[in-house]
């Protein structure tokens, strides 16, 4: 009879479904009914208002973060022959980006108990062929640009810049140093050290995933820091080239009267935002702090669980910074990869539906076939191997996160007996 009473009491907890008010759809059908459905005003709106956010000049929106990261590397002259480093700890859009421009990516490894590269590590790989360094601000924590920046200047003087008078050698020899690129997927919104997320690496990418804090179903961004002797609008331009086949005009620009001719640039992608994507990241955006603010007072409950427990997980906030409160990652003491597999099934039995972010990408058969170990990367691994990812999304009631409070410290506590 307990049991039946337990059922008839059961939830089903989704890990991240996205939060979507009527404000987001009536402005989609707004955009809808107006006509204009591809890149056009909102588009332009969304990057403005988004610049203004993360404190930088100019935005550009696209149709992922993956797209915006590879153009990140395309602006900069990044392709064959140059190498970019890439944590081992990270979705695999981290790595791909770089290497569908024909670089090749070097991983390292974390550093101990830790989802951020261990910056030594950075230093030590550098060679005169690396001309970018990839953070990943993993679960919406910014990492330690400090130290990123400085372990790349250790290395300037194997800095060789693009030769030629292109977008992208005027970049590199303008910084005159490895480049450090922000994969911000997860941290729009995050802060440290008074800087927010967009204004701390030279290029910062972020993500408008379905999954994500903000979303535009699909989407992503682009921004970055001021680069003297190169003007913003010449990058942006670039951007606009590169994401739409190389068109020397936008479908928005040729409806200037007399404007219906163009020139194609370069054979190039198609990577822009539709103006329908852009009605809900506006509307997101009004909400933003409403949906930032609810998902700490979640991870106050999650801490003060696992904190009772003995249990490791992610600090989202301190004396010089503050998350997105994107990912709420705990680690079971002692568990293996094993019982880690285990306590995900029996909760998800429950209703608790939980994620594992990350697998190291060494362990990825793709990258595995570029000739890369796991062995290698011991802290990843580790980090990895008793991980377990909580709900975390501003459509849990209060209720719901007593549910998963519940029955994560029941099934935990049978594992740490």
């Amino acid at each position: 009879m307990a049991n039946d009473v337990k059922n008839l009491n059961k939830r089903v907890i989704p890990f991240s479904p996205p939060d979507i008010s009527e404000l987001e759809i009536a402005e989609v059908a707004e955009a809808l009914r107006s006509g204009w459905i591809t890149t056009g005003p909102r588009t332009k709106e969304l990057e403005r208002r988004l610049a203004e956010y993360c404190h930088t000049s100019k935005v550009v929106c696209l149709n992922s973060a993956t797209a915006a990261e590879e153009l990140n590397f395309r602006v900069c002259g990044i392709g064959e022959g140059d190498e970019v480093i890439v944590p081992a700890y990270t979705y695999t859009a981290s790595a791909s980006a770089a290497i569908h421009t024909g670089a090749r990516v070097v991983f390292v490894d974390s550093q101990s108990d830790n989802t951020e590269m261990d910056y030594e590590s950075v230093a030590a790989v550098i060679t005169e062929k690396t001309k970018a360094v990839v953070a990943v601000d993993l679960g919406g924590i910014i990492c330690d640009y400090d130290k990123l920046y400085a372990a790349v200047e250790s290395k300037k003087s194997l800095f060789k810049a693009k030769e030629g008078d292109d977008l992208g050698a005027r970049i590199q020899q303008a910084k005159g140093r490895i480049l450090v690129f922000a994969d911000c997927a997860h941290a729009l919104g995050a802060s440290r050290n008074g800087k927010m997320a967009g204004e701390i690496a030279d290029f910062t990418d972020f993500s408008f995933h379905a999954v994500k804090n903000f979303t535009t179903a699909e989407g992503g961004a682009s921004t970055w820091l001021d680069i003297p002797g190169v003007d913003n609008e010449e990058i942006y331009h670039q951007y606009q080239l590169l994401s739409l086949h190389g068109q020397s005009k936008d479908a928005l620009a040729k409806t200037q009267v007399g404007a219906w001719e163009y020139d194609i640039i370069g054979p190039w992608y198609k990577c822009n935002m539709t103006d329908i994507m852009a009605a809900i990241g506006l509307k997101q955006l009004d909400r933003y702090e409403g949906m930032l603010k609810r998902r700490g007072q979640i991870i106050n409950r999650y801490d003060a669980m696992c904190d009772e427990m003995g249990i490791k997980h992610l600090i989202h906030s301190g004396a010089n910074f503050q998350s997105s409160n994107h990912l709420y990652l705990t680690r079971i003491p002692g568990a293996s990869d094993e019982t880690r597999r285990e306590i995900i099934v029996k909760l998800a039995e429950r209703g608790v539906n939980t994620n594992v972010h990350y697998k190291p990408l060494p362990m990825m058969t793709a990258y595995r076939a570029l000739g890369w170990d796991i062995k290698e990367f011991p802290n990843a691994y580790s980090y990895y191997e008793n991980l377990i990812t909580l709900p975390l999304h501003t459509c849990l009631t209060d209720e719901d996160v007593d549910y998963v409070i519940e029955n994560y410290r029941e099934v935990v506590r049978e594992y740490m007996k």
